[in-house]
């Protein structure tokens, strides 16, 4: 078995194991308006959001005529401070944080991303892929448009420009017209938040009320929880809302398609404490827990997670199984973004320092490891290696997934099938690879049933291969690699 032959280039392997080998989200979004503190509350709606990207940071604001950015790489206590959000002045602001799945990360390619169009601000932050990116951008390039960055969020900026003549709303409704593919997505104008969630509804997006005439859109609960707001609901796949001195304005310009809710958001990417869909997330993590008990056939002295990846599914194995859990590595907490990266010849140290087994209490034990998910393999198999170091008996892998096999083309870091361990090889095969005694995925209407929707409401593309939005073909190419075309 030859497995991960094809990463030959070293930036790539240490991404991979930065990520912890899971895949990554693209972004997180924020909007306030009507408040007189708006981008400090962004600021803390883009704190609860960080886990959907590490890698940089942003807020743009309005003071109803102009509009103030400041953006930068890093986390968003890294890059913010309390002098440089004083500057931030306004009642309305949008906020980004970013993880890029393909291409570079720069500075260019952070976002919000702003514009001045015939003196007036717009800027446009964005979770999601479009999958017409390449078509749409070579068209725009053939009728002379110059781009500043290789975004394919910064097409949208291009197409509002064109169809502003027409106002607003009917801008919005031209524009997106004619893109395809994931979005939930925040535009802004001087005066003017607007959220667009797209038809199929790939990527959660919710709205919130911040007292009498305040607003907030995000992409998660959890940023709502943290700035005090009331939940008011979803934006639903399809709609557009637009706030502004009049209040609320929502509509559907396009026609209903089937939604396709991104179930990975169950499994790993939204925080436990948000609802996503409608269902809470702690609650379906510990659920596809008990029926990995339900359906697993394994024994073992005690069930224990990667802290925190499995930590919910395995409480809810735990609970169902009987298995006590425990513990058997400890984290490092304190291992930030400037930890310098080992040597080539240092490889498992990267392991070694972010988890550390509890040696003493892991000899002589049957030991089962509950998972999220398995997507290269290559961080699995450091800490598998690191459990028999430490004298463990058996080791076994429940994963609260099933395998994950085919491209994402809708937001998450794994475009080429080529990168997935599962493509191309059985579930015994890798478990030898990864050194364990049995490995047992949820299956998949497991996995529906404890997401808390019926099948036809979610994506599961990357375990089936049915895509919901078949991307353009120019896209797929630039997907696997042939370019340097850069999403978010």
């Amino acid at each position: 078995m030859n497995i991960g032959a094809s990463r030959n280039k070293v930036m790539k392997e240490q991404k991979q194991e930065e990520s912890s080998g899971k895949p990554k989200h693209e972004c997180g979004i924020c909007g306030i308006y009507g408040h007189e503190d708006a981008a400090k509350l962004t600021y803390f709606g883009l704190y609860a959001l960080q886990h959907r990207g590490q890698e940089s940071a942003g807020i743009v604001s309005s003071d109803g005529n102009h509009a103030t950015i400041y953006k930068n790489m890093g986390l968003v206590s890294e890059v913010f401070s309390e002098q440089n959000l004083q500057k931030l002045s306004g009642h309305l602001a949008v906020g980004h944080v970013r993880y890029s799945t393909t291409g570079e990360s720069n500075i260019i390619n952070t976002q919000p991303f702003l514009v001045t169009h015939k003196g007036m601000p717009l800027a446009v932050a964005h979770n999601g892929n479009l999958v017409n990116s390449v078509t749409l951008r070579n068209e725009l390039e053939s009728d002379g448009a110059i781009f500043q960055t290789t975004m394919d969020s910064e097409i949208v900026v291009h197409l509002m420009a064109r169809n502003m003549v027409h106002g607003l709303k009917e801008a919005v409704k031209r524009t997106f017209s004619v893109i395809k593919g994931a979005y939930s997505l925040l535009l802004m104008t001087a005066d003017s938040l607007v959220a667009v969630r797209d038809p199929n509804g790939f990527r959660p997006l919710c709205l919130g009320r911040l007292g009498n005439g305040s607003y907030v859109i995000a992409s998660e609960t959890c940023a709502l929880d943290l700035v005090e707001a009331e939940y008011l609901r979803d934006v639903e796949p399809g709609e557009v809302v637009i706030i502004d001195k009049d209040g609320i304005d929502s509509f559907f310009p396009w026609e209903k398609v089937q939604k396709s809710f991104c179930i990975f958001e169950q499994v790993y990417f939204a925080r436990p404490d948000s609802d996503i869909f409608g269902v809470n997330v702690y609650t379906a993590r510990k659920k596809m827990g008990e029926i990995l008990a339900r359906e697993a056939k394994v024994e073992g002295d005690f069930v224990m997670p990667f802290p925190d990846s499995g930590n919910y599914a395995a409480i809810g194995f735990s609970q169902a199984s009987g298995i006590p859990m425990e513990m058997g590595m400890i984290r490092n907490h304190y291992v930030g973004r400037t930890f310098i990266q080992p040597s080539q010849s240092m490889r498992d140290f990267t392991v070694r320092v972010k988890l550390n087994p509890v040696r003493s209490f892991l000899k002589d034990k049957r030991v089962i490891i509950v998972e999220d998910s398995i997507i290269r393999g290559t961080t699995g198999r450091s800490r598998v290696r690191a459990l028999r170091d430490a004298g463990a008996k058996e080791v076994h892998m429940l994963v609260s997934c099933p395998p994950t096999r085919h491209a994402c083309y809708y937001g998450i870091d794994f475009p080429s099938s080529k990168e997935l361990i599962a493509s191309g090889n059985s579930i015994e095969e890798i478990a030898d690879y990864l050194g364990l005694d049995s490995l047992t995925y949820i299956s998949l209407e497991g996995l529906v049933e404890a997401s808390g929707l019926d099948r036809d409401s979610y994506c599961l593309a990357c375990f089936d291969g049915n895509y919901p939005l078949e991307p353009d073909r120019n896209f797929q190419k630039c997907a696997l690699g042939c370019c340097s075309t850069v999403t978010d």
